[in-house]
């Protein structure tokens, strides 16, 4: 009888439905994963959240996903979206981008990473969206790993869409044949149904979907604005961590412009049909029809980001932001101090003295500094400033950071400093992926990166990143302007250059 009872309780021990055991379900089947070399995570790879997004279903929302028979092993990624094969640029080595394969338009998957014991355990749980600019990127890059994070607490996941001409194309046929007068945000809309995946399946890999945080750096920052703004992503997530990027100066392109560039595009390839631009390679529809991002489409985002915010419509969520010090993206030589001080008279005329004063131009190697801190403030710094200034108006928590270590590096490396996405190894504790040949960290980084990673686990859980043995990181407020310093001496301090934001944001708010 004993024998009888152990195997019973042992039975349930090993339920499917628990991450501890050899298969997990989810929507369309039976899954299973592996563990760590540790033992204390469980990590699934290509899970498909949607059916693939291909043939008929090119430019069409995420369709259910299509069930199978058996085990479905999830041990390796999905492809990534259709783009480009990567190469390394600027200071973007292949630890930054995805794997040069595969790549496919047949890309709607997701991965978990979970530490739970059982279904029971209700973890906090973290959607991660990468970046990429909209038109490249994958869940499947080194630096976006999810183990250290599920070590900590958290039930990670990083999810795939579509991207470019796939992820953002809009066309009046295509408008039509929705059923909603609307075309253009697959790559959004995907990002929804993995979303709503989660809050139905995450509860079998012990995540709580009642606790749900969205995170994304660049675009995927971008991508977290857009969900906190969109009606369709209410009741998906209650926190929100969006690194370098927003969108609250000038808007998104409206459905009427989007519709015009995409009949105007079609026409590039001799096309007019809607059957002609869904039967055409995929290959040739990369080259040849560029996507543009997110779309004020009447359905996904019915108006602009920053409508939406002043109506106080957009999701409540508690918000932790920032931006990084050397993300300015100036690729081309500088231009000299005089070119560029004539430049900032052409186009601010009146306002030239007071630009010049935030951004000064008395000698070229000061004109130089200046034009990427103007690419930098355009690009994230007014964005993320704007979004938390509106949170703390609204009486929303909000925290926000500036990261300003200069990562050490070699070579060409060495001139990029705190670089556009050089913080997100750190916030994840992910600095093992880093080539340290290029980039050989100190003792020093790796202290910021628990201390960074930390203060991230402790807002996912609680939606406050203070913590015991932690310097205090005050919330952002409109009175007392406080964020946090990230470096390896860190700590509060009040917002260096709000003038300067203020004022670049209401020039550019104009155009």
């Amino acid at each position: 009888m004993r024998t009888l009872l152990a195997l019973f309780f042992l039975c349930l021990l090993r339920s499917p439905s628990s991450p501890d055991f050899d298969s997990v379900v989810v929507e369309g089947g039976r899954i299973s994963g592996t563990l760590n070399k540790q033992g204390d995570v469980h990590i699934f790879r290509g899970i498909p959240f949607a059916a693939p997004p291909i043939g008929e279903l090119r430019w069409k929302a995420p369709q259910p996903v299509r069930p199978w028979t058996g085990v479905r092993p999830c041990a390796v990624f999905g492809a990534s979206p259709m783009q480009a094969v990567p190469h390394p640029f600027g200071p973007w080595s292949a630890e930054f981008l995805i794997p040069a394969q595969p790549i496919s338009e047949d890309c709607l998957y997701l991965n978990v990473w979970s530490g739970a014991k059982t279904a029971r355990e209700k973890r906090p749980v973290v959607v991660w969206i990468y970046g990429g600019g909209f038109t490249s990127g994958g869940s499947a890059c080194p630096i976006y790993d999810g183990e250290a994070t599920a070590q900590k607490g958290v039930v990670f996941v990083s999810i795939n869409y579509r991207v470019g001409p796939f992820g953002f194309f809009a066309h009046p046929e295509l408008s039509r044949e929705s059923g909603r007068k609307a075309s253009g945000n697959y790559g959004l809309l995907d990002q929804l149904a993995a979303l709503q995946w989660v809050k139905r399946n995450i509860a079998a890999f012990g995540g709580d979907p009642a606790n749900v945080t969205i995170a994304g750096q660049s675009a995927g920052a971008m991508s977290v604005n857009c969900l906190v703004a969109s009606p369709l992503a209410k009741g998906l997530f209650t926190k929100a961590i969006a690194e370098s990027g927003a969108k609250f100066s000038t808007p998104h392109p409206t459905l009427a412009q989007a519709e015009a560039n995409g009949v105007n595009m079609a026409q590039s390839l001799g096309i007019t049909s809607l059957a002609e631009l869904r039967a055409t390679p995929a290959e040739q529809i990369l080259e040849k029809l560029p996507g543009r991002g997110p779309i004020i489409d009447g359905y996904v985002l019915p108006e602009s980001i920053a409508a939406i915010f002043a109506a106080g419509q957009e999701n409540d969520v508690t918000l932790l932001t920032g931006w990084n010090e050397d993300e300015g993206m100036v690729f081309a030589p500088p231009k000299s101090a005089g070119e560029y001080r004539q430049q900032i008279q052409l186009q601010y005329a009146e306002k030239a003295t007071t630009f010049l004063t935030y951004y000064p131009a008395a000698t070229d190697a000061q004109a130089a500094t200046s034009q990427r801190a103007v690419s930098r403030d355009m690009s994230f710094g007014v964005q993320n400033y704007r979004w938390a200034t509106l949170a703390s108006q609204q009486a929303q928590p909000v925290y926000v950071y500036r990261f300003t270590r200069q990562v050490p590096a070699t070579g060409q490396y060495a001139s990029y400093g705190a670089f556009h996405t050089g913080e997100v190894a750190y916030a994840y504790d992910n600095l093992r992926f880093i080539d340290h040949q290029l980039r050989p960290l100190e003792p020093a980084d790796a202290k910021l990166a628990r201390t960074m990673s930390t203060y991230v686990v402790n807002f996912i859980k609680t939606g406050n990143p203070n913590g015991k043995g932690l310097p205090p990181w005050p919330a952002f407020s409109t009175q007392t302007k406080r964020i946090m310093v990230l470096d390896i001496l860190l700590g509060a301090a009040s917002l260096p250059d709000e003038a300067a934001l203020k004022f670049l944001f209401s020039e550019m708010s104009k155009r």
